[in-house]
């Protein structure tokens, strides 16, 4: 399972929790609902430091493939005008 699923998942589950806590205090459900979400985001950033940098890690390596592949393109590309062919009109 990728990373981004792993910390999605845990997200929506954090805030799952948070909000089935909170059901049983009466409150408006808009309110209980914004409450939910800030202290899930807050615990989010503690509790899931360890996947949020496993995200973070596999986002950099998928971004410098693309970087990679990018130039390896790009030089195939231009070796290919440096051929001395010259393109027709």
């Amino acid at each position: 399972m990728s990373a981004a699923v792993k910390y999605t998942l845990g997200r929506i589950g954090l805030f799952v929790a948070v909000l089935a806590a909170l059901w049983l205090v009466e409150m408006n459900t808009f309110i209980k609902l914004m409450v939910a979400l800030a202290f899930s985001a807050a615990l989010s950033f503690f509790l899931l430091k360890g996947w949020r940098d496993e995200m973070a890690e596999e986002m950099a390596t998928a971004a410098e493939r693309r970087r990679a592949e990018k130039e390896r393109l790009r030089s195939a590309l231009a070796g290919e005008d440096q051929g001395g062919e010259t393109p027709p009109n």
